[in-house]
């Protein structure tokens, strides 16, 4: 007799990098995407739902690879024929497909947001996943910087609107413009360069995880991290680098810069040096600026300002962006939003290769722990600029375009890290069944609580055990049991069961507390609406 093939049954997992999200989770984050769109519609932002899967040929050169177009996408052929398509990469490569197609239909500017999963085919790790959520809002059609001030000023309301506290964020702008000058003025401008300008825009990007060594490694030879994996360096001499970290480090020369100035140690050479050392007169004790954090922050994108006009040096490109720059600090100032929220910060690039202008970061700057126990500082929930080139792949005509993107899961990982989110679940009433035969009247009560708004379900499991029951209700995180066996059926009473108030005393009361707090109450049918209502609350 043949033995019998055994059966192979698929592992029940969820596919590496990916997870699946349950109810609590689910209600959070919808939560979080009313109050952002609550915000972006405040703004003037419509909302737009593009498709899941965009043609290859339409991500083009944004794609992670050029070469391998399925390195870094979720990317397939229907057959040898068919064109690449690929699961979205982001939200804004497909806005640009959109402005595109039905740009005779739409108004210019167009203002729009987005919200919806997008997928990376990347090595997941802890918190890194292959699949989540972003919130997208971008204006197309206008070059103003205006519109990137306006993005800067709503990220910051946005940021607030969730639960993030002003102190707990800063948002850091910079202009890619910039940083094309300090390229051009290290000898990396031309299209023979492309490889090297990528690594360095990846480079700068992650200065805050790898540190000022770790990102002049990669501007040399390459870096190996701890796994052992060594990443291939951008190749430049010691003279280009030098030019690229004084680019980088303008802040904290800046900082040197007024903190001299403070004590009349140099002149400032860009002007306004007596009003400067008037406002950051430093403290005998201290040496820190009399008039607080702000007054220093202020000026210091003032004097970052004035260096990097001298690291672009005559570059007319860079120049333009130091010009931007200025322009977006006078917009937020006049509107009230300061470097206690908004400041300018050369070292945010953006590692992506469609941005042209101005750029912008949202960082959290409040420790956690991370998976290793180390305290961090929470870092990047939302990124974004200028891209001005994007939309003109598809038209050939210059279209301007700007916007931002949250990362949706990140920001619910830092408020859930400040406690600003209770985690206690919130099931449903549960309508108990004693008696199979009276179900309807089961359904009944609780079709009642419904149409007061109150959230309830009759248990459909087996009623033959009643302590299975609470059991469930526990395991929902039911608020209250509804009881009603024949006796109270017939006097026209319920007996609801505190289940919040049952779990303290079991936990904490001794037994004579417990008897007189009992977590069980005998109610009226009629009154059972208004006592829930009351005990909900």
């Amino acid at each position: 007799m043949a033995k019998k093939e055994k059966i192979r049954r698929p592992k029940a997992e969820a596919p590496k990098g990916f997870r699946d999200y349950f109810g609590a989770e689910v209600t959070e984050r919808k939560a979080m995407l009313d109050a952002i769109a609550k915000v972006y519609h405040l703004y003037g932002f419509e909302a737009l739902e593009s498709s899941a899967v965009e043609t290859v040929e339409a991500l083009g050169k944004f794609l992670p690879d050029v070469d391998r177009p399925n390195e870094g996408v979720f990317a397939w052929q229907e057959d040898e024929d068919a064109e690449w398509m690929a699961l979205r990469y982001d939200l804004t490569a497909p806005l640009a497909r959109v402005y595109a197609q039905h740009r005779n239909d739409l108004p210019t500017p167009y203002r729009r947001y987005a919200m919806g999963p997008v997928w990376r085919n990347e090595k997941p790790g802890p918190g890194r996943f292959r699949q989540f959520y972003q919130c997208d809002a971008d204006t197309v059609g206008t070059a103003s910087v205006a519109a990137d001030a306006e993005i800067c000023a709503m990220l910051a309301d946005t940021l607030e609107a969730v639960g993030i506290a002003r102190g707990d964020y800063v948002i850091r702008v910079n202009n890619r413009k910039v940083l094309n000058g300090v390229l051009e003025v290290a000898g990396l401008s031309g299209d023979d360069k492309e490889r090297e300008r990528g690594i360095v825009l990846r480079a700068i990007d992650k200065l805050d995880r790898l540190g000022v060594e770790g990102v002049r490694a990669l501007l040399g030879a390459g870096r190996k991290d701890e796994s052992g994996d060594f990443a291939d360096g951008a190749g430049l001499k010691d003279e280009q680098i030098s030019v690229i970290m004084t680019f980088v480090q303008a802040n904290e020369t800046a900082t040197r810069i007024l903190e001299k100035a403070a004590t009349d140690e140099i002149s400032l050479g860009f002007g306004g040096s007596n009003q400067i050392r008037a406002m950051y007169a430093a403290d005998p004790q201290t040496q820190r600026p009399a008039g607080g954090d702000s007054v220093s922050s202020g000026y210091r994108s003032t004097v970052t300002l004035g260096h990097l006009g001298e690291i672009v040096g005559t570059s007319i490109i860079g120049l333009e962006g130091v010009s931007e720059l200025k322009q977006i600090a006078n917009l937020l100032e006049a509107q009230g939003y300061g470097p206690d929220r908004i400041v300018i910060d050369p070292s945010v690039v953006r590692g992506l290769g469609y941005y042209t202008g101005p750029v912008y970061e949202a960082e959290l700057t409040f420790d956690v722990q991370n998976d290793k126990g180390q305290t961090v500082q929470f870092g990047s929930v939302a990124g974004g600029g200028r891209y001005d080139d994007l939309v003109t792949r598809f038209t050939g005509q210059a279209v301007p375009a700007t916007g931002v993107s949250i990362g949706v899961d990140r920001l619910l990982a830092a408020l859930t890290a400040k406690g600003r989110i209770d985690r206690t679940p919130r099931g449903p009433v549960i309508v108990t069944v004693m008696d199979r035969d009276r179900m309807a009247d089961y359904q009944s009560i609780c079709a009642d609580l419904r149409k007061a708004g109150i959230r309830a379900e009759v248990y459909l499991g087996n009623p033959k055990n009643f302590g299975n029951q609470l059991k469930y209700a526990d395991k929902r995180g039911s608020p209250a049991a509804i009881i009603q066996g024949t006796d109270e059926a017939a006097r026209g009473v319920v007996q609801v069961k505190d289940l919040i108030l049952g779990a303290k005393l079991a936990q904490e009361a001794s037994l004579e507390e417990w008897k007189e707090n009992p977590s069980q109450s005998e109610v009226a049918l009629s009154d059972l609406v208004p006592f829930l209502q009351k005990l909900l609350a």
